[in-house]
């Protein structure tokens, strides 16, 4: 009887170890978790472009000469810096530059006929005061008189008109000037010239009304720069001027750039459908900023609306819906779900109002597979 209980523990010894071994080899590994302290800093409040924004000039201007013609003169190049006043491209003007030669001389000849006139008008003047002094003590006739008097106003009126015909002259010199002057095109303001379209001896002509034509310079001021972005129009209305902003561009890697509203357009894009938005333009608040920026660069930009310092805060990568977060427990080893009460969140942290302590970890790689609430879990620098 006693070998028969004897035998019987031991099966039962033997079925016990080995649902040990086979719970022992096919028991879950832990869950490798990379964690983050729930800890103190600073948390904003921002919103982003929908779209990639663009760097652009304060001042551009893509010129073209007023009147059509032959480039004759073309003293610049793309890249070449020029100052406001330059010459950047002059057409053929030879016929204009001789018309102003002659209104000048024209001009010159009228002045000297006036002058001539209003000479002439002054001696008849003193003849005719010297005539009618005389009639007043009866040494001469009344009609000589009035001759004399007549001819002195007949002169002084030419004089006048002489005059006159010296003015419209001069004027001629300014109308020979200003289609001179449409030939030649200037240097609005300081700047770079960003693209010549056009050779020497080669014709432009002005743009037709309603038909673009490429400008025959492109010039750029790269002295001031700003950041143009395309904002969802729900997030406009708590957007103001002179929000503080940081502006990222590609070309500069991880580098953010200082910035503030300056302009928040007053209509809505509608160029894509279900995606309306609002272009808001920053600008550069630190002026050494620019000194390597160019128009065109593709930039991002982040308003910044409200701001908390020194709050709980925890990695918003950790968040998931509904305010809830995995919690690493170090003395079991295992993790648990935790809800929360957050504040203002952003890319990077969500501010925590309550649920969640100083001294706790939170899981952040919660996309990882056998992450669940209370999963066995081990952190990733002490997995084997």
């Amino acid at each position: 009887m006693n070998r028969r209980y004897i035998r019987w523990f031991i099966l039962l010894l033997v079925i016990a170890a080995a649902g040990v071994i086979i719970w022992y080899l096919t028991r879950p590994d832990p869950v490798q978790v990379l964690v983050k302290p729930v800890d103190r800093g600073i948390v904003e409040r921002t919103v982003a472009n929908t779209r990639a924004g663009t760097v652009k000039a304060c001042r551009r201007a893509k010129l073209s000469p007023s009147i059509g013609g032959q480039i004759a003169k073309l003293p610049i190049r793309e890249g070449d810096t020029v100052k406001r006043g330059n010459l950047l491209v002059e057409i053929w003007n030879q016929d204009l530059t001789a018309e102003v030669r002659l209104t000048v001389s024209e001009a010159a000849a009228a002045r000297a006929r006036a002058r001539a006139a209003c000479l002439n008008a002054d001696v008849a003047q003193r003849e005719s005061n010297r005539i009618v002094n005389l009639r007043k003590t009866g040494a001469t006739s009344e009609e000589r008189a009035d001759k004399a008097v007549t001819e002195a106003k007949a002169l002084r009126a030419n004089c006048e008109a002489a005059k006159a015909s010296a003015l419209m002259s001069e004027a001629r010199i300014g109308v020979a000037e200003a289609t001179l002057a449409r030939t030649r095109l200037i240097a609005p303001f300081n700047g770079v010239v960003a693209e010549i379209n056009g050779e020497l001896s080669e014709y432009v002509t002005p743009s037709p009304l309603g038909i673009a034509t490429p400008p025959v310079v492109d010039l750029i001021d790269n002295t001031c720069f700003y950041v143009t972005a395309p904002i969802d129009e729900v997030d406009v209305p708590n957007i103001e001027p002179g929000m503080t902003a940081r502006v990222s561009l590609d070309a500069f890697g991880d580098r953010r750039f200082a910035g503030k509203i300056r302009r928040i357009a007053p209509y809505v894009l509608d160029r894509e459908k279900q995606a309306r938005t609002v272009d808001v333009e920053v600008e550069f608040t630190i002026p050494t900023d620019i000194r390597k920026m160019l128009a065109g660069y593709s930039a991002d930009v982040e308003i910044i609306l409200d701001v908390r310092e020194n709050t709980l805060r925890i990695p918003t990568e950790a968040v998931l819906e509904g305010n809830r977060v995995f919690v690493y427990l170090p003395d079991n080893k295992v993790i648990r779900e935790r809800t929360f009460k957050s504040g203002i969140s952003n890319w990077y942290y969500t501010e925590v109002i309550s649920g969640l302590n100083p001294d706790q970890r939170v899981v952040v790689n919660v996309d990882r597979a056998g992450i669940k609430d209370g999963a066995k879990a081990v952190l990733s620098q002490e997995a084997p």
